[in-house]
């Protein structure tokens, strides 16, 4: 029965990637035809500062040449039993941390190489990705909202237990250690201060513990608000969309809850560089990671504080 849903979710979800790409392909050949002018069609642009806002990806890719150099990291919680004074408000632990490369080949495709640390017991993450933006924003409201395709793989390196009995990390080859994210970010930019987005996402991990999910779903939702010239609040959330009778079970067996991602951040800019002070529920920072696997409730004091730095390089001659 779990075949035939995963097969069918695995369906729709292609026929979304088939569908936005037909869209495009239909509304370029719809343009040709009728000679649309193009006068007073503008492309937005800068609909945000940054390809991330805290835990979600917006959907800005780089400039062709331009390299993005990014860190992200994650203390330990703010209140609640593991916080508080005496793990000086979470600064003595480190739940996350990664460092990653962007590069765009060109204005509309951009790569990424990062090294994570893992916020489970899934640990030492190596992620490749890519992003591709299929859409653009026009001022006159003609495509009324940017579509950006993301995808990743993420491989966890950390030596596997050979005790299936005593760690739920038992890897079976190098297949076990793979786990794939593929998103579609929606766009739209209000006006020069005000931006969202929606996320529809779907998390792939080959190997999970028994009765947790291999495939999930989830929708995220961000927004962005300029309040300043360079200062912005920034916010992100997501849904998993799981299935209860197995939620239910892990919760039982592992003594723990499930809760959604959400995230709340100031963004400020300074030259070069885009700094991020954020505080979330989510202990990881990857995707395969937060989406699925966030176990933290912002009403146990179980939030962290984080930050961001990303700065970009340009290669272009």
């Amino acid at each position: 029965m779990k075949t035939k849903i995963i097969k069918s979710r695995l369906l729709v979800f292609s026929a979304l990637l088939l569908l936005t790409g037909q869209a495009a392909f239909s509304q370029e050949e719809l343009e040709k035809e009728l000679a649309v002018p193009a006068a007073g069609r503008e492309k937005v642009s800068a609909t945000f500062k940054s390809t991330k806002l805290i835990n979600g990806h917006t959907n800005e890719t780089l400039f062709k040449n331009e390299l993005d150099f990014k860190v992200d990291h994650r203390f330990g919680d703010i209140a609640g039993s593991n916080g508080g004074i005496r793990k000086f408000f979470g600064l003595d632990n480190s739940t996350d941390v990664r460092i990653g490369f962007e590069y765009g080949l060109t204005d509309n495709l951009t790569i990424g190489l990062a090294r994570a640390k893992g916020a489970t017991a899934v640990q030492q993450l190596y992620e490749g990705s890519i992003k591709y933006r299929l859409l653009q924003q026009t001022t006159d409201n003609h495509i009324p909202f940017a579509v950006t395709l993301f995808g990743s793989n993420t491989i966890a390196a950390v030596t596997a237990n050979k005790d299936d009995a005593s760690s739920p990390i038992a890897y079976n080859g190098f297949k076990d250690r793979q786990n794939w994210v593929a998103q579609i970010i929606l766009a739209r930019k209000f006006s020069s201060n005000l931006s969202f987005t929606l996320t529809p996402s779907y998390v792939h991990r080959n190997f999970t513990a028994f009765r947790d999910q291999n495939d999930m779903f989830a929708i995220g939702v961000g927004g962005r608000f300029k309040f300043t010239r360079r200062m912005a609040l920034v916010v992100d959330y997501f849904l998993p969309f799981r299935d209860k009778s197995d939620k239910a079970y892990l919760e039982q067996v592992t003594a723990t809850k499930f809760y959604n991602p959400l995230g709340v951040g100031l963004e400020m800019e300074t030259g070069g560089h885009v700094f991020h002070l954020n505080f979330t529920n989510a202990t990881g920072i990857q995707e395969m990671q937060f989406i699925p696997q966030t176990t933290s409730s912002w009403l146990k004091g179980q939030y962290r504080w984080g930050f961001s730095i990303s700065r970009r390089f340009s290669f272009a001659h």
